[in-house]
């Protein structure tokens, strides 16, 4: 798809303008509702379908149905995200006030990260078509190790700081409290670090990784960088709703890994597949309508099985919980 300067231009203007009225609204620190939350994801949604059916109308079937399937890769990515922000928020003890303004810096931050991370790999590709092996490769690897510890059901029950943010907390010091949304102080004459900059840090250097995942995973849906950005741009824009919307019901989603090794596992192999045909070997290419199916079925599937598997386990303690009653009561 040809994509003008200006069309670039205007598009970040117009993301600008939305993330500057998303800041104004949630500029003051309060805890966040769930219908407040419901009602912004489905705005973001909203405006994220309106813009992929304005690239139908205007750009065709194709770069909408790229954008599409990178859209829902990227917020299916982005749910699995959000278990490592649980972990961030309870490490640091986020007051629940301050969580949103967090969030929201947060994703400022990744948005800046993906940019760069997209258009390095927008000339990457450009230059050297046998990245895509390794980009498959990794997600490939990626989706194996998903199933790996998704199996051994030892998940990360506390954040771990990164050499990154242990060594600023060593240069700059750290206040012992928050002092609202302020991330800088002077204590005895010195400037300091407060707990909600190293939350941000830890927020935004986590995302770096996150990345590593996501990044590959939507090259090899589309290799349009103003695909990339604008479905990496709406998936995070509204992932600070996201999380206040289902951060209650994560723990419920118990087969999203195995859901997320698959979709992964299925872009590694279409990259591959892909990667051969430029090379000139005669094999079938993944089309992005078949991506799009595969994708959202086995978000639906997970879901289902997730649920199910909850149901089953609350059945099982209610019959455990009233077995010991009833030999209390004996």
């Amino acid at each position: 798809m040809e994509v003008s300067l200006t069309l670039w231009v205007a598009t970040v203007a117009v993301l600008a303008l939305l993330i500057g009225a998303d800041f104004f609204i949630g500029r003051k620190p309060h805890d966040v509702s769930v219908k407040e939350a419901g009602i912004w994801t489905a705005v973001w949604i909203g405006l994220a379908c309106l813009f992929g059916l304005g690239l139908l109308v205007f750009a065709g079937g194709a770069p909408a149905g790229e954008f599409f399937a990178g859209f829902v890769t990227e917020k299916s990515l982005s749910v699995d995200n959000l278990f490592v922000f649980v972990l961030i928020m309870a490490k640091f003890a986020v007051p629940s006030h301050l969580q949103q303004r967090v969030l929201l810096i947060g994703v400022l931050i990744a948005l800046v990260l993906r940019a760069v991370f997209i258009a390095a790999g927008a000339a990457i590709i450009a230059s050297f078509s046998w990245v895509f092996y390794i980009f498959g490769a990794f997600l490939i690897y990626t989706a194996w190790k998903l199933i790996q510890e998704a199996r051994s059901g030892n998940s990360e029950e506390e954040y771990e700081e990164n050499r990154l943010l242990k060594a600023a907390e060593r240069r700059f010091g750290v206040a012992d409290r928050y002092h609202g949304t302020k991330l800088w102080i002077r204590e005895n004459g010195k400037r300091v670090m407060t707990p909600m900059m190293v939350v941000v840090l830890a927020i935004g250097t986590t995302d770096v990784l996150f990345a590593l995942d996501s990044i590959p995973a939507i090259f090899g849906l589309t290799q349009d960088p103003y695909i990339v950005f604008t479905a990496n741009a709406f998936a995070l824009m509204g992932l600070r709703q996201l999380y206040f919307l289902i951060g209650g019901l994560l723990e419920k989603l118990v087969h999203l890994s195995y859901g997320l090794s698959v979709i992964l596992g299925f872009i590694g192999v279409k990259l591959v597949l892909h990667a051969l045909h430029e090379s000139g070997v005669h094999v079938p290419e993944i089309s992005i309508p078949v991506s799009l199916g595969v994708i959202c079925t086995v978000l639906v599937v997970t879901t289902i099985t997730s649920l199910m598997a909850n149901r089953k386990t609350r059945e099982a303690e209610a019959r455990a919980k009233a077995a010991e009653s009833d030999r209390t009561d004996a």
